[in-house]
């Protein structure tokens, strides 16, 4: 397992799925199964409408909140945005940032991820920074620029420091919702070319970062993904819908 100073960490991204009933229901269950009381940290990244909810359900546990995105901006005209400040003001304590649907389906540029980490920073929510390639990507063997180019745009706009306190989720885009799943070892590489780049800045906070896997993980597979060194625990999709799939992934981060 992963060096003690580094906790494990499992978020559950639940996307654009469920009503406040579902939420409720889910929490409900994930807190009766005990998730979050075991050596990893556990956090749930509900639809901005039903976070509000979620708190109040969480009220008492050791689940963390964490929202799905934040605006870059601070407050003005941004229609259906949501800021930082706001979701802190909601419970939140980690926000994802740079998710792949947010950089496909909307077009978020790298650029503007790394303005969405800062205003994580700014409001004190703990920034889950996705990075990862698609598989047209993967097969003309550009993995390791494109992973480098999303990370270094963050660190070249918030800077090494900001790590200490963040997290980064490795997401292989042709692993997401295709129920393919990088092998453990094809992980563990990326993961440790994420590290080793934090590690050319600070070697300190490298070695404390939280480096998560997201793509089709789930019960069967989690135990031999978090055994990799550089594997810090999960960014979890479709898999976080179901209480008794989540609670055996949280379980397979404690080990």
């Amino acid at each position: 397992m992963n060096p003690a100073s580094r906790r494990p960490l499992v978020a559950g991204n639940w996307k654009m799925h469920g009503s406040r009933a579902d939420a409720a229901c889910l929490i409900n269950e994930l807190v009766a199964r005990g998730v979050g009381t075991g050596s990893s940290e556990a956090v749930v990244c509900p639809p901005f409408v039903h976070l509000e909810e979620a708190r109040r359900r969480l009220e008492g546990s050791r689940i963390g909140l964490g929202a799905q995105d934040a605006c870059a901006e601070e407050q003005g005209g941004y229609t259906g945005e949501v800021s930082a400040a706001m979701l802190a003001d909601a419970g939140c304590r980690y926000v994802i940032v740079g998710h792949s649907e947010r950089r496909a389906l909307y077009a978020e540029s790298d650029d503007l991820v790394a303005r969405k980490f800062l205003a994580a920073g700014r409001h004190a929510l703990v920034p889950i920074l996705c990075v990862g390639e698609s598989l047209a990507e993967r097969e003309r063997d550009a993995t390791r620029t494109v992973i480098l180019r999303q990370l270094d745009a963050v660190l070249g706009a918030a800077g090494v420091p900001a790590f200490g306190r963040a997290v980064v989720a490795y997401e292989p885009v042709w692993a997401i919702g295709t129920g393919l799943t990088a092998s453990p070892a094809q992980a563990q590489e990326v993961h440790a070319l994420i590290r080793g780049r934090i590690a050319e800045n600070d070697a300190t906070i490298a070695a404390s970062l939280r480096v998560l896997y997201g793509g089709s993980v789930k019960a069967a597979n989690a135990a031999e993904l978090f055994a990799m060194p550089d594997v810090d625990g999960g960014l979890i999709g479709g898999a976080s819908l179901k209480a008794d799939e989540f609670a055996a992934i949280c379980a397979a981060a404690d080990r």
